[in-house]
């Protein structure tokens, strides 16, 4: 479905609920699987949080999650160590082409038996659940975070725990830490000092808990774009947010006060307000811990007519797409300037946006909402619009409700 979307002004003050965090729905839910005594309130209602859901429940022997990604490493840990299964876990035809294999030599030399089915070190995989009684690995700490996060999520049910050793420049290290948090929310023992992580196993159940996931802080970067390129006293409330959250991708409540942003906690709202111009002098952010707001915070410079240069990108390369690539094909269509390398994106400030120009989404739904909020700048075509459907299905409903003009 290809949607258009017309240059629009949004109302002053709007009030929306956004789904809870997929990052942090993905995780309990692993953990609920293998601690049945935990109860979860507000987990995602993303395409990805469904799929997780499904495989944890099915009895089929293959299992396809589609595009994803956070699933296919979850997962792989999960079934590695239920000892007795036996899955083919498999995914759509860009799933097949992201790399698996750190995360399956570490699983093997804990003891796991994964087979490669088509390309070597890629998805589909065979995998026969074991008894994993080995405990120590290490893995490059330069990789996704998400293969660390599965063999974490997995530790406290192994015979012996796992101490995990980290080699070199930690990566996204608040998704590790969201990681060990929700491990010790639920009673696990678990340290993360220097480069090693320490798990302790859980030989007991586990008390009894209800866990309520907070909102997806990815998703409410879209509203800060929408901010940020409305005018001056423009406002959005937005539920459920914490202060304290423990998604990295909060950072944006102080990122976008370069771009005349406010945020405001409150009753576990927050509310975001243009309260002045965008500063004019070029950006320069470090999102290593980040890279999911990369693509947000590209189109808003491009919005605001600001230079940026994103950096700690590398793992925008193996994402549902080429996220860097992407990301230059599609601002170059608007008439911007972009210049990337394996690790950053520069966006030099033009004068001119484009109008009706067609935006391709290449499968990644992150293409889809961090291009819509141009539509305050220019005339759009979003192409395969329901891709959104992967992480905030009633996201084009949410900009209706806000006063944008879309046609199908």
């Amino acid at each position: 479905m290809t949607i258009s979307l017309q240059k629009s002004s949004i109302h002053k003050t709007n009030s929306l609920t956004i789904t809870g965090s997929k990052s942090e729905s993905n995780r309990l839910l692993l953990l609920q699987a293998l601690f049945p005594e935990l109860t979860i309130e507000n987990v995602s209602n993303s395409d990805d949080s469904h799929v997780m859901q499904q495989a944890l429940e099915t009895t089929s022997e293959i299992i396809d999650i589609h595009h994803a990604g956070t699933a296919m490493r979850f997962l792989t840990a999960y079934f590695a160590s239920k000892s007795g299964s036996e899955v083919v876990l498999t995914g759509s035809p860009r799933m097949k082409e992201r790399p698996v294999e750190i995360l399956v030599e570490a699983l093997t030399h804990l003891g796991a038996d994964i087979a490669y089915l088509e390309t070597e070190g890629c998805p589909p995989l065979r995998i026969k659940g074991k008894h994993l009684t080995q405990s120590k690995v290490s893995l490059n700490a330069n990789v996704s975070s998400q293969y660390i996060s599965a063999l974490m999520l997995i530790a406290a049910k192994l015979e012996n725990g796992l101490e995990l050793t980290l080699k070199g420049k930690i990566t996204s290290v608040p998704y590790i830490e969201m990681t060990l948090a929700l491990l010790k929310q639920v009673g696990i023992e678990a340290s993360f000092n220097g480069n090693l992580i320490k798990i302790v196993p859980q030989v007991s159940t586990l008390n009894p808990q209800t866990l309520v996931v907070e909102s997806d802080w990815s998703s409410a970067s879209y509203f800060y774009s929408i901010v940020a390129l409305s005018a001056v006293g423009t406002n959005i409330r937005l539920s459920s947010y914490k202060k304290d959250s423990l998604q990295g991708d909060s950072v944006l409540a102080s990122l976008y006060e370069s771009f005349g942003v406010s945020t405001v906690f409150e009753n576990e709202q927050i509310q975001i307000k243009k309260v002045s111009e965008a500063i004019k002098e070029p950006i320069n952010f470090q999102l290593n811990h980040a890279p999911d707001i990369a693509q947000t915070i590209a189109v808003t410079c491009l919005g605001l007519g600001i230079s940026c240069h994103l950096s700690g990108l590398h793992t925008l390369k193996i994402k549902e797409t080429d996220r860097l690539l992407a990301l230059k094909t599609e601002i170059e269509k608007l008439g911007g300037s972009v210049h990337i390398t394996e690790n950053s994106l520069a966006l030099e400030v033009t004068k001119h946006i484009n109008f009706d120009v067609s935006i391709a989404t290449y499968n990644d739904h992150r293409m889809a909402m961090a291009f819509a909020p141009m539509a305050l700048k220019t005339k759009l075509n979003i192409e395969d619009a329901n891709v959104v459907s992967k992480s905030h299905p009633s996201f084009w409903d949410d900009l209706k409700n806000l006063g944008f003009k879309i046609t199908q």
